[in-house]
């Protein structure tokens, strides 16, 4: 992935951060958007630990405060009210027996103050027990603090210990009659009638007593019977409310991680899709959404599909190049600009002639060959080449001693490897520091993406190979090697551009071996394949690498001496006549000698049309031949007497 789209991918991410402003971010906060995927699913675990936590005290709270106002009613007020029941019925018994008092006579009923007595200590004891309950219940620290919450009538008390003194003062009645027969016997006189009369004013006294203090406690259970309506109404509106609002929030938590997690991986997985089919489409990137593993997950998945694309869009380009040098030039570019790799020599290795040659970046001005030059003659001597594995001096120092280093750099050479062959080789340079360790934190991502690259190129550099030896192989002449006249109808323009461009000359020779039909006819056609041969051998040996040899056609040569000076080709001819005069062909123990005619012309010196200066040295060739054959013949003006060619 280059640099730029590094670039690109961190400016996505900031814009997830940035585009929507402040209130976005603090709302991504409170959201706790960017958290990580761990921490999210803890904060839903604990925020519904919370919220469950919270609605189970309410729940709690809210059964406590009923049970408390339930024990208030059946701790306190029933009893009262069963207390108050029972001394309003014993007053009332009280009432009937005080009318029964005094016998129509005017005389005092014994039996019925004893009655009246016996009531009246039933009410006594209501209310002792009652008052001790009270008195009991108002001295503990924990019910008084529990009565003040719950906001007890304060009166209840009071009137229980008015009760009381009412019991006295009717006990006092009663026991005046019960000593009414001992102050008569001695000699004192007592007012029945006012007794009773007085004795009833008390008991109607505390009737009313006992009936307000009934009513009293009637409105203190209807007082308790709504506080416990009330903590019902407000404990179950209180939980609706706050189930309803964790409620809302897990269904927002939850869609939103849902939607966080389905959105992407639906993405990716069309992404996939697309990948597996080849339809790789940029404008359907993953959205990142948030900065956590899912929001990472995303960003690598852009940068992977990138990196496809590029390796696809790469391979496309490379596979329309014209020749082989554009493929490798292509595949340095990418070494450089898109990986970022500064140091590096791209080697192409020929087993066929076992040697191999540098191929880009090429070797002129200050550039240097890092390796032995030994290795561009014999390329078994290149370590990479040899094991078809990579060398690497990062994993072994001075695994190669072929590898000549600038001070303070280390190097790993990567075979590029075809139908089992070494077809070339990559070599990458790194800066070291004074340990051996490369300098570059980057630099096995580096050397992952050029191996990449390099996969993606193997496929194309053979086939291209392949496709040059073939149309190699249909210009070469099988018989002698030399170039047959194919590869002349489909170079003549190069070589013309380049002479021309150049302003220099072309000398033409075309050559014809003396008498050769005879050399079938008397030995065959196999010395006489032999002796072509050879003569192909005697010819490329009296010329430069630089020129060019063809056989044009049987026992016809057509030698090209390119970028000489005008006259210099008659010379090179006579020199190549020289050296096939010299030469023998050794046949069963016999030697056998021959002799060429060769026929010279210079374009464009002679004309300035390539196809007419062949045509002028054909002319010299067959005035060579008429002239007694084993010579060379300069092209003359006056040869040719038919006017255009």
């Amino acid at each position: 992935m280059s640099q730029a789209q590094t670039n690109d991918a961190s400016q996505a991410r900031a814009g997830v951060r940035y585009r929507y402003g402040w209130p976005a971010r603090l709302l991504r906060k409170l959201m706790f958007v960017d958290l990580s995927i761990k921490h999210k699913f803890l904060l839903l675990g604990v925020g519904t630990l919370f919220w469950f936590c919270a609605l189970s005290f309410m729940g709690v709270a809210a059964l406590t405060a009923i049970q408390y106002h339930y024990h208030q009613v059946a701790e306190r007020l029933q009893p009262l009210q069963r207390s108050n029941t029972a001394a309003l019925h014993e007053l009332l018994l009280l009432e009937r027996e005080a009318q029964l008092l005094v016998r129509a006579d005017g005389s005092l009923n014994p039996a019925t103050v004893q009655q009246l007595r016996h009531h009246a200590k039933n009410i006594r004891t209501v209310y002792t027990e009652l008052g001790l309950r009270q008195t009991e219940r108002q001295g503990t620290l924990v019910e008084g603090f529990v009565r003040s919450l719950a906001d007890e009538h304060p009166a209840s008390v009071e009137q229980v210990q008015q009760a009381i003194a009412m019991t006295d003062r009717i006990d006092q009645s009663i026991n005046r009659f019960l000593l009414l027969p001992e102050r008569q016997a001695n000699g004192q006189n007592g007012n029945l009638a006012a007794m009773q009369q007085d004795l009833q004013t008390h008991l109607s006294n505390a009737r009313s007593l006992v009936e307000e203090h009934g009513q009293l406690l009637d409105e203190e259970s209807a007082r308790v019977s709504e506080g416990i309506y009330q903590v019902i109404r407000y404990s179950v509106h209180t939980i609706l409310m706050v189930l309803a609002l964790a409620s809302v929030l897990l269904v927002a938590f939850v869609y939103w991680i849902i939607r966080a997690f389905h959105q992407p991986i639906t993405a990716v997985i069309g992404q996939i899709d697309a990948l597996s089919t080849g339809e790789v489409d940029l404008a359907k990137k993953v959205s990142i959404r948030t900065d956590d593993e899912i929001g990472q997950l995303s960003d690598k998945f852009n940068q992977l599909v990138e990196r496809v694309y590029g390796m696809t869009v790469y391979k496309k380009v490379i596979e329309n190049d014209a020749t082989l040098e554009d493929v490798y030039r292509r595949l340095g570019l990418v070494f450089e600009r898109e990986i970022g790799i500064e140091h590096y020599t791209l080697y192409e290795v020929h087993p066929a002639r076992n040697d191999m040659s540098v191929v880009f970046p090429p070797l002129v001005g200050d550039a240097k060959l890092h390796c032995d030059a030994a290795i561009l003659a014999d390329c078994t001597l290149c370590r990479a080449v040899k094991t078809g594995h990579r060398v690497s001096s990062f994993e072994f120092p001075g695994v190669c001693r072929r590898f000549e280093p600038d001070p303070g750099f280390a190097h790993v050479c990567t075979p590029m490897l075809a139908g089992g062959q070494t077809i070339g080789v990559t070599q990458m340079r790194f800066a070291i520091a004074t340990n051996g360790a490369a300098l570059d934190a980057g630099m096995s991502k580096k050397l992952f993406s050029a191996n990449t690259y390099i996969e993606q190129s193997i496929s194309v550099i053979e086939a291209k190979r392949l496709m040059a030896t073939l149309r190699e192989s249909a210009m070469i002449d099988p018989l002698t090697g030399l170039y047959n006249r194919r590869f002349l109808q489909e170079h003549t323009q190069q070589i013309i551009s380049g002479v021309l461009r150049r302003k220099t000359q072309i000398g033409l020779l075309l050559c014809d071996l003396d008498y050769f039909k005879q050399v079938n006819d008397s030995y065959g056609h196999d010395v006489g394949d032999t002796l072509l041969k050879q003569t192909s051998q005697t010819l490329r040996n009296a010329v430069r690498d630089s020129d060019i040899v063809i056989r044009f056609g049987g026992e016809e040569f057509l030698v090209l001496l390119i970028d000489v000076n005008p006259g210099d080709s008659l010379a090179v001819a006579e020199k190549i006549r020289l050296a096939i005069e010299q030469m023998k062909v050794n046949i069963n123990g016999e030697t056998l000698r021959k002799t060429i005619s060769v026929g010279v012309s210079e374009f464009p010196g002679d004309t300035d049309g390539f196809w007419q200066a062949i045509k002028y040295a054909d002319v010299a060739l067959y005035q060579a031949k008429d002239q007694g054959r084993n010579r060379v013949l300069r092209f003359a003006p006056e040869m040719w007497q038919q006017g255009e060619f």
